[in-house]
């Protein structure tokens, strides 16, 4: 008979707080046309996108998941001092190790919290969500910040007509904290590793000296949209299955902001009622991967499209190709 003694957690876990932060300078697709041969009216029908946040050298991705950091604890009514675990979802932090987020945790000003990284592209916020989710019902932290953040600016080949215009750069934050009852639903996540080409770094860094040019991140467009369309509609089903609600319940409706005509088409498959608010913030930030969802989310609530105590569907799907599906209240 094991000894161990059962953990004290809390009952359940909830989002308290978020916040964002979007790069100063606002990159127009104007912009993008100089490399490549398109025009405004095609990257805006193929992507919905019209703008995008590009990080100048003093936006990096510590200062700007800081910047989120900040404002999401200070909604959450908290202090840093508080924070018992930072969980950093990225791609586009080129240090192997340490983890940024002990840097980011030692200049918010936590003491000695857990603090890692992940790497589950696109769907890095509900992947950090859940890890945060069992942290606090586990008992090892009371209050944890998860932070998507992305300069996919410097992973970007402007001369690839496919990709130019699709990324965006940027930091969003939420705090998850106990609560008496359910904020956070079981989430439904997983691999499709065979798929593993169709979103990918174009060179490993290994090979990048001989290569000659700088990684990037390359996509099977037409492959990638109809996954996401098809097989991302049933994992929100399942997702809502899972908090045991219907489309009907929902209030909000927050997609990873991978491209204009997935959510709309995500939106019909799913048969979401009109009262269901949905997140396109991807129309002037782009595709920001991990830090979609959260910034996504921190927009809507401060516009006052969405309100606290909403009740929400996120999802996220990318590189791996991996995903992660979720309902939330919103704080």
């Amino acid at each position: 008979m094991s000894k161990i003694k059962p953990s004290k957690g809390a009952p359940f876990a909830r989002i308290m707080g978020v916040g964002g932060y979007r790069p100063t300078r606002v990159v127009p697709n104007e912009v993008i046309l100089e490399k490549i041969d398109s025009s405004d009216e095609w990257i805006r029908s193929r992507s919905g996108i019209s703008t995008r946040h590009w990080a100048s050298d003093e936006e990096t991705v510590t200062a700007m998941s800081v910047e989120a950091a900040g404002k999401a604890i200070a909604d959450a009514g908290l202090t840093p001092e508080q924070i018992g675990g930072v969980i950093v979802s990225t791609v586009s932090h080129f240090k192997q190790t340490p983890a940024v987020a002990t840097e980011i945790a030692d200049k918010i000003g936590a003491v000695k919290p857990a603090a890692f990284d992940i790497s589950a592209g696109c769907a890095g916020f509900g992947y950090g969500l859940t890890l945060a989710k069992g942290m606090i019902v586990e008992g090892s932290a009371e209050y944890v910040l998860v932070i998507g953040v992305e300069r996919l600016s410097d992973l970007t080949d402007l001369e690839d007509r496919a990709t130019a215009f699709l990324f965006g750069d940027g930091a969003g934050a939420v705090v998850v904290g106990p609560a008496d009852e359910p904020g956070i639903a079981r989430t439904v996540w997983g691999s499709e590793g065979d798929k593993s080409e169709t979103i990918k770094q174009t060179v490993p860094w290994t090979e990048y000296d001989s290569s000659g040019k700088f990684p990037a991140i390359t996509q099977e467009g037409q492959a990638v949209f109809r996954w996401a369309v098809f097989e991302m509609a049933k994992v929100a089903q399942q997702a809502l299955d899972a908090a045991g609600i219907t489309a009907d319940d929902l209030d909000v409706f927050i997609p990873h902001q991978a491209n204009m005509r997935i959510i709309d088409s995500m939106v019909k498959t799913l048969k979401l009622p009109e009262h269901v608010t949905v997140a396109r913030d991807v129309e002037t930030t782009g595709n920001t991967s991990a830090a979609s969802i959260p910034l996504a989310m921190e927009r809507l609530l401060a516009t006052g499209q969405a309100k606290s105590g909403d009740t929400a569907l996120v999802i996220g799907f990318g590189a791996g190709l991996v995903y992660a599906a979720t309902v939330v209240t919103l704080p």
